[in-house]
């Protein structure tokens, strides 16, 4: 090593670890004065030698350019969310029934306590130590691809570990964490931003917001901090308990919440420690909205398994939320869209930690009722989960007399059409098709990215196909021309071209996608699932009775009766047919056969990816190799097939020149899949 290289892999090792006692042990180890004279030596060192530049260098936080756009990524498994308790007696509750699962005697388990923080969840891949890839949660499967951004992010480790000595570097290891911005570093944010005019709803949106941003120049201007909690992948790497893993995390150099995370022998001194922080939220740097109570371990708390997206082996125990009184000013009703009526509160504006409330829910008219709440009355405000408005009661003492009661609505207020309530219900509906609001909701429902996932559109562009004539019901969306989108305001040629590329791309959503995208009521994702799972066509489907549906198990009979009902409306029949004329897919399909023909080419064999490929993102060749029946692994042994090596390959090439493993590029891959 030169004078030079030496010179730069001192200050880089400096400058990583004064960083990770700032960030993530909040305990510096030098003045802010001269950890900027180490940085602005080690900046006039690589601009003398550009050449010795690498990704893992402190100087490569902040990317050149904008972004052209977010990628998907897959998660190498499930980013689970957890079931919530709104007291201790729930907690408890919980478990006495998952307690029955288990195969060891309850009294022997111990716990873990950590905070639920209230940021965006990301989820960090790190290869050979270096960090390769950053990703939002998304739908849990699939997220935006964050990791310039993430590189702004200066409790963000670029290579691990951190401080030498303390770990070794796996071959691969995928973290999850919560990014967010500290209470105190958004107040002096928002000042600062309020002084041009710009404001600022509340930390959560505001880091969840920079973090997608376009240019990870603005996102670097954001004071987003990271705390991480879990090691997701690959299963070697992660230990056996909970309580070890935040301490493996911690010796790696990623920050974790030291000062809340504990480990308890019983689950009432797990609980009894919930409640102190109940009493002691406030003294925390971030928002909160409770703490998650966790079997501590692993085997046992997977082996408890998983009920819909939630895992058995842990409970969120939530904060009680913020309340506070203000002025209901008026109420008005929003039309979904299912055609449901829901009446809202207009507010006199109130702050509840940190955000300004104007609008909350009331739900229904029993609701409406129950709380006997009116026009004019005083009300109190709480924000459930810290995120949710909900009128919660009424101050019946502040009637001066001028309150004003809120009868349903005689006629849809969007459609003038009569409205209607079925019997047993408590919900009142808008029946007419064409009713304009009903139909920008279904619309912005449809592409949405748990349903058909179409960019480009959003509530602006539904809005404006509807109101213009262009979009009569969902299947209309596919028979757009390019000269009607473009002659509309706000539509250029590249964002007209985008969505109707985005449109034709939807076309491959399997069934169950378009199944739970039509907006029938109780079909869901899940339930979309289950009956693809069951009916190989759109057309079984609508020919199924409701006494076949109820058969069917998790099936239940109201549900049943209104997947039978909606097939049965000749509107809707019609809408079947436009969207099977536009090459949609109305046959069900099993993973395996949605497959390309060619993956048989790969079958049995294990692949390790290392370097820059060409052409493919690293989440892109794993995709095609999987997609043709091979494997993907993270680290070289004796059973890789072979290596796919890009530039920079790295110590994984070493390895598997010395196991004798093949390696091959990008092209060869290819041509593996061809057959050739």
């Amino acid at each position: 090593m030169t004078d030079h290289e030496s010179q730069i892999a001192r200050l880089r090792e400096q400058i990583n670890y004064c960083a990770y006692r700032y960030y993530a042990l909040a305990d510096p180890v030098v003045s802010d004065a001269e950890y900027d004279a180490l940085m602005e030596e080690l900046i006039a060192l690589e601009k003398a030698r550009p050449e010795l530049v690498t990704p893992d260098s402190p100087t490569q936080r902040v990317a050149e350019s904008p972004l052209e756009g977010l990628d998907k990524v897959t998660h190498p498994v499930p980013m689970l969310s957890l079931a919530a308790a709104k007291n201790p007696d729930e907690v408890r509750a919980w478990w006495e029934r998952v307690s029955k699962l288990l195969p060891v005697d309850p009294g022997e388990v111990n716990f873990v306590v950590e905070p639920k923080i209230d940021g965006l969840t990301v989820v960090l891949t790190y290869e050979d130590g270096l960090f390769t890839l950053g990703a939002s949660r998304g739908n849990g499967e699939v997220g935006d691809d964050l990791s310039a951004n993430l590189r702004t992010v200066n409790a963000l480790p670029l290579r691990i570990p951190v401080v030498r000595g303390k770990s070794d570097a796996p071959a691969r290891i995928v973290v999850r964490g919560e990014a967010f911005i500290p209470l105190a570093e958004f107040e002096a944010f928002q000042a600062q931003e309020a002084a041009a005019g710009r404001f600022y709803a509340n930390p959560r949106n505001t880091a969840a917001g920079a973090l997608r941003q376009l240019d990870p120049r603005v996102t670097a201007t954001r004071p987003i901090a990271l705390l991480c909690y879990e090691i997701v992948a690959p299963p070697e790497e992660i230990p056996p308990t909970q309580w070890e893993a935040l301490a493996r995390l911690a010796d790696l150099g990623f920050p974790v919440a030291q000062e809340v995370n504990r480990r308890y022998d019983t689950l009432e001194e797990a609980i009894a420690y919930c409640e102190e922080w109940m009493q002691r939220r406030d003294e925390l740097a971030y928002e909160a909205d409770g703490l998650v109570v966790k079997v501590d371990d692993r085997a046992l708390r997977d082996g408890l398994g998983v009920v819909g997206k939630d895992p058995r082996g842990a409970l969120a125990l939530k904060f009680p939320a913020r309340e506070k009184t203000t002025r209901l000013l008026d109420m008005i009703v929003s039309v979904g869209r299912t055609g449901v009526l829901t009446p809202n509160a207009v507010l006199e504006p109130v702050e509840i930690g940190g955000v300004t409330v104007k609008r909350a829910s009331l739900h229904n008219w029993d609701e409406i009722e129950r709380l006997d709440v009116r026009i004019g009355d005083r009300v109190f405000i709480e924000r459930r989960g810290d995120v949710i408005p909900k009128v919660s009661r009424v101050v019946k003492d502040a009637r001066d007399g001028s309150e004003r009661p809120f009868p349903p609505p005689m006629v849809c207020p969007s459609c003038g059409e009569p409205v209607d309530r079925p019997t047993g219900e408590v919900n009142y509906y808008c029946v007419n098709a064409a009713c304009p609001d009903q139909l920008v909701r279904r619309v912005e429902y449809f592409i949405s990215r748990g349903a058909m996932d179409i960019e480009g559109i959003g509530t602006k562009g539904a809005e404006q196909f509807v109101n213009q004539g262009l979009v009569s019901d969902v299947a209309d969306l596919y028979y757009l021309k390019r000269e009607q989108v473009l002659a509309l305001d706000g539509w250029a040629e590249k964002s007209t071209d985008a969505l109707l590329a985005a449109l034709e791309a939807s076309k491959n959503q399997p069934l169950n996608r378009l199944l739970a995208a039509l907006g029938i009521r109780g079909v869901g994702t899940t339930v979309a699932e289950l009956l693809v799972s069951h009916y190989p066509s759109i057309d079984a489907l609508a020919a199924a009775t409701v006494e076949e549906l109820e058969a069917i198990p998790g099936m239940g009979p109201i549900t049943a009766q209104r997947i039978v009902e909606w097939f049965q409306r000749p509107r809707h029949r019609e809408i079947v047919d436009k969207l099977r004329d536009a090459g949609l897919k109305l046959v069900g399909e099993s993973d395996e056969a949605r497959k390309p023909t060619g993956e048989r080419a790969l079958t049995g064999l294990t692949f390790v990816i290392t370097g820059t490929l060409p052409t493919l993102s690293r989440n892109e060749a794993r995709a095609l190799i999987e997609a043709h029946g091979g494997k993907v692994t993270g680290s070289v042994s004796g059973k890789t097939s072979y290596l796919l090596m890009g530039e920079s390959p790295g110590s994984k090439l070493r390895k598997a020149e010395s196991l004798g493993v093949p390696a091959i590029d990008e092209a060869t891959l290819h041509e593996m899949i061809q057959g050739k």
